[in-house]
């Protein structure tokens, strides 16, 4: 393992680098506590439907990401491979079947509740909502959070200059220490651990975050979907 001898910053390009994969997902959690907020009734909004604040906490993340989108070079050349792309299916595909499936109380960091419901007063679905919160789910997060959680965090846990690892030299240490901080991001914190470390081998295994990226958009997609169907608003 390389890792760096001079100080975690080594210098103004790193700390570049650093900003424009952690300032997006700082954006996302900011609004997401603002909607926290709201959805405690701190503030009054008027006739303003609160609903649309996931849209402006997916904007949050997505204009940064778009405005830097040149910086990111590890999604620099997007790769080809079949084998790849069906790993990133498959491994989507189990993930979205392990956050559905019963799980006891305690793989829960707290009650789940249905803060999301995209429907009208007379119960038909909202479907303007539905592509709003489809599109944050599949498109934004998975590129914010690889950046932040694989591509940056992982690799950083084990050389401070993250962009010179190759992510098939990623230790298990990383692996496991990354994964168990983006679990406590989410709600099931034990599937999203188990999530966190697929993504992981996915990406320490083909060595591009396209595929992880993928794997990571395959399983939003799938519990959109499945939400959508069985109108589960509490996994939204």
């Amino acid at each position: 393992m390389n890792r760096s001898a001079t100080f975690p910053l080594v210098n103004s390009e790193h700390r570049l680098a650093i900003f424009v994969r952690a300032a997006p997902f700082a954006l996302f959690i900011a609004v997401l506590a603002l909607r926290g907020q709201l959805a405690h009734d701190a503030y009054d909004l008027g006739a303003f439907d609160a609903r649309w604040l996931y849209a402006a906490q997916t904007a949050a993340a997505f204009v940064p990401l778009l405005i830097w989108r040149r910086r990111f070079s590890e999604l620099a050349q997007v790769p080809t491979s079949l084998r790849g792309f069906l790993l990133s299916v498959a491994t989507g595909l189990a993930v979205f079947l392990l956050w559905v499936a019963p799980l006891p109380s305690w793989t829960h960091l707290a009650a789940v509740a249905a803060a999301f419901i995209p429907v009208d007063q007379s119960g038909a679905l909202r479907w303007d909502l539905i592509i709003a919160r489809t599109f944050g789910a599949v498109l934004v997060v998975p590129i914010m959070e690889e950046l932040f959680w694989r591509s940056f965090l992982m690799r950083w846990i084990d050389e401070r200059d993250f962009l010179r690892l190759d992510p098939s030299a990623v230790t298990w240490l990383a692996v496991i220490a990354s994964s168990a901080v983006f679990a406590l991001a989410h709600d099931l914190w034990l599937i999203g651990f188990v999530a966190g470390v697929a993504f992981a081998m996915v990406y320490r295994h083909t060595g591009s975050l396209w595929y992880p990226l993928a794997a990571h958009a395959t399983s939003n997609l799938a519990l959109a979907i499945w939400v959508v169907n069985e109108r589960a608003w509490g996994f939204w």
